[in-house]
């Protein structure tokens, strides 16, 4: 089974799957992909192996929204705001290539993911998300959709816990090296707020 990333130009279209382990850092724009042009393949190679996989069909989240995480929503919010502004997260430390947009019909999509490489250790803080997640509309502008809280494995090795946030167990992305927590604070998704795919988002 084949999961599509791809951009909004006409005729550009990649499909990809993945055959080993993926470095943490994006792999250089001259022709190379990114971890996160490569996160729908890695789901795909890694189902029925017994694995946990990054798939929000995995991992159910520990708790729902309640008054706890509607405060953490708001300081998100707060933090992030400026951040509407691609230019202005640049700025702040996050980079400005995105990679690929990520999706996987008919569940939605995740978007184009922008890390900020400052962050990356085995801290979590609400108001500084390791990864800012936007999506390319047809005017060629970026909309701020969500916010994605990764943990290295290298920081926080897969033997242990997983790390936790606004009451939710990160999940494990082995392929990535990583643990991984979407939130969709700015563009709510019928999936749920800790979704992986929002289906209201297009690439």
């Amino acid at each position: 089974m084949w999961y599509l990333v791809r951009g909004r130009r006409p005729g550009r279209l990649l499909l990809s799957i993945i055959a080993g382990v993926v470095p943490l850092a994006p792999v250089p724009a001259d022709g190379g992909r990114t971890w996160e042009a490569n996160w729908i393949a890695t789901d795909t190679r890694l189902k029925g192996t017994g694995a946990e996989t990054h798939s929000h069909h995995e991992t159910a989240p520990m708790a729902g929204p309640g008054q706890a995480v509607d405060q953490d929503l708001v300081r998100i919010r707060a933090a992030t705001a400026a951040f509407k502004s691609l230019d202005r997260a640049v700025a702040a430390g996050y980079r400005r290539d995105g990679g690929r947009c990520v999706e996987n019909p008919p569940q939605g999509a995740m978007g184009y993911h922008h890390q900020n490489d400052g962050l990356l250790d085995d801290r979590l803080e609400v108001e500084r998300p390791e990864i800012l997640v936007y999506e390319r509309l047809p005017d060629g502008r970026y909309r701020l959709n969500g916010v994605e809280y990764i943990v290295p494995f290298s920081a926080w090795p897969p033997t242990k816990q997983p790390p936790m946030l606004m009451g939710q167990r990160l999940k494990p992305a082995p392929s990535l090296n990583i643990w991984y927590l979407h939130v969709w604070v700015w563009l709510e998704s019928p999936s749920g707020l800790f979704a992986d795919w929002n289906p209201l988002v297009e690439c």
